[in-house]
Formats: C-alpha cells, sequence, structure tokens
C-alpha cells in the first residue's frame, strides 16, 4: 500500500507541504508507488492525453505519441523535439547581453558584466512560459539538461511498465 496519497503529492508538487511532511517525506524510505502517484497527478493537470513518462522540468515532461515518438512536451501542449535533442534549440531565447537588458532584473551597479556573462532565458512558443534561465559566458553553447534512459528507469528501477498511450 502506498505511503502517500494523490492529495498528498499535490501537494508537494505545489509547494505547498508542512516543512515537517516534507522533511518526513525525503529522510523516510522511498515507497515504491510514489513516482506512479506522481505521474498521474501530473497527468490529470494536463489537458493531453500523451502518457507522461518522465517529468523533464517546471512545466515540461518527456511524453510518448500514438506513434511511439518520445518527445518534450510543454504543459500548454507545445511539442518541442525528440527527448534526445536538445529542447531549448527549439525555445523562444531572449538573451540579456547589454547593461541595459540586466539593468531590467539587478539593481544598478549589481549585475553582471555583459562581456563576462549572458542570461539566457528560454520561454515556450506556445504559452510564453519561461521554462529555464541560464547564466553562462557569451560564447558558451547550450546547454542540454540530460538525457534519461528511459527503458532502463522503467525496467531495472521501478520495475513498472511504461504507460500507454489511450486510443
Amino acid at each position: 500500500m502506498a505511503k502517500y496519497d494523490k492529495k498528498r503529492i499535490a501537494e508537494l508538487i505545489d509547494g505547498t507541504l508542512e516543512f515537517y511532511q516534507l522533511k518526513d517525506m525525503m529522510t523516510s524510505h522511498k515507497d515504491p508507488e510514489r513516482f506512479e502517484i506522481y505521474r498521474e497527478v501530473l497527468q490529470e493537470r494536463v489537458s493531453w492525453d500523451d502518457p507522461i513518462l518522465l517529468p523533464y522540468g517546471l512545466h515540461l515532461y518527456i511524453v510518448q505519441k500514438a506513434n511511439g515518438d518520445r518527445i518534450v512536451k510543454c504543459d500548454c501542449g507545445h511539442e518541442f523535439c525528440n527527448y534526445k535533442e536538445n529542447w531549448k534549440l527549439h525555445a523562444q531565447i531572449f538573451v540579456r547581453d547589454t547593461e541595459e537588458k540586466m539593468n531590467e532584473i539587478y539593481p544598478k551597479l549589481m549585475s553582471p558584466d555583459p562581456e563576462w556573462q549572458v542570461i539566457r532565458e528560454y520561454y515556450c512558443p506556445g504559452c510564453a512560459t519561461q521554462l529555464e534561465v541560464e547564466a553562462v559566458p557569451p560564447w558558451y553553447p547550450i546547454i542540454l539538461d540530460f538525457e534519461p534512459d528511459i527503458d532502463t528507469f522503467y525496467n531495472e528501477w521501478i520495475k513498472k511498465p511504461l504507460p500507454t498511450v489511450k486510443k
């Protein structure tokens, strides 16, 4: 039997758990059903039917399409690319690379020097939600966060079948 129900997992996602509840969750034995409950709560919060295989970041998921493709998808339904590609290359990118742009978010004289550091903001083209921010040297390549091994995660770590596409 699962130690945590959907209500508690939803509170975890929303950041509304009391500290003692969060501490208990972090320090207790990991409930083998927790990931599936977490995935179900996330799935209930989106309007599309593609099954979520893994959360990829805030507002981003790796989903499986009916044709078997695994892609990165936003809450709003915008589809970025295959999950092995860098989704950021398909996002709207705003680069803070001038003193004026830096001063929009930093107090005057407290921002990074744009010759040494820029701030890249990645937005969903579908809903304009900010998905990620990177502070990097101006010449630095766009970072691929990670490339999960989904099959190994399901088969060997959680020992569950992959969610299936509803027909």
